[in-house]
């Protein structure tokens, strides 16, 4: 499928979604709305992709929503946002569900529905010129693109109140600090670090990959009988799999597994 605004690649069982609005600093329009919502379906559906990678063009991984366009649709603003954010939220919760990892590489800044675009991501890795910012309340607007969902539950209530009302600005190292993404690394090294650990996952047990993601987003609000009851059911279709054989054989004759994602 051909996009306006994103670019996937694939390479080693790794598709690469590259936000490419790069002279807007990958701000979402309607049509970049579109195409993200387009590309995390389509390599959710590709079954020889088994890691996702997501990345901004150019020096932003993604300013947010793009303002200029909520300018130019004042007087349809309403519809022009839930438009805008059934894309986005579509794509985020695909790549949630997904049984693919998704890591994000968090390339310059990242605010509004960029951050929470990143935010969605299994595991989030910046450079180190990276800046994390909410930049909501500078229009007036509350959150969407997930980011009321997961900052509480990543850095808190108190740190999550305090990134909306003040807009603090936080450094790839803060960030890492507060427990908002994964790790931060050199800008020259952000490319090579995010290939090496994609091509990793793109090497292991999917399924069960997609199982733990599932699980671990269900303990937020399961009772402790019912997530232990989730868990047995997950690990006994685990079972059922191919690379669960494949695991449990290889470790009992001291080699290493060869999953296949299935």
């Amino acid at each position: 499928m051909s996009y306006e605004h994103v670019t996937v690649e694939r390479a080693q069982q790794v598709a690469t979604i590259t936000l490419n609005r790069p002279d807007a600093f990958n701000a979402f329009n309607l049509a970049m709305g579109r195409d993200i919502f387009h590309a995390a379906i389509e390599v959710d559906e590709d079954p020889d992709v088994r890691c996702v990678v997501i990345t901004g063009a150019g020096r932003a991984f993604c300013a947010g929503g793009d303002v200029r366009e909520f300018v130019d649709s004042l007087p349809r603003i309403g519809a022009h946002v839930k438009e805008l954010t059934t894309y986005l939220h579509g794509a985020v919760s695909r790549l949630c569900r997904a049984d693919k990892p998704v890591i994000v590489a968090v390339n310059g800044v990242a605010a509004g529905g960029g951050l929470a675009l990143a935010l969605a991501g299994d595991i989030v890795i910046a450079g180190a010129s990276a800046k994390l910012t909410l930049a909501y309340s500078k229009i007036a607007a509350t959150p969407d693109g997930s980011s009321s969902y997961f900052l509480p539950r990543l850095i808190g209530l108190r740190r999550a109140m305090e990134l909306y009302l003040t807009n603090r600005v936080l450094s790839a190292t803060e960030a890492v600090e507060w427990g908002l993404i994964t790790r931060a690394v050199p800008d020259a090294e952000l490319a090579s670090a995010v290939d090496a650990l994609a091509r990793e996952l793109a090497q292991g047990p999917t399924k069960a990959y997609g199982g733990a993601k599932r699980l671990f987003h269900q303990a937020t609000w399961e009772s402790l009988e019912t997530q232990m009851e989730l868990e047995a059911q997950s690990i006994a279709r685990s079972g059922h799999t191919a690379d669960f054989r494949e695991g449990v054989t290889a470790f009992v004759n001291k080699k290493s597994p060869s999953f296949r994602g299935a």
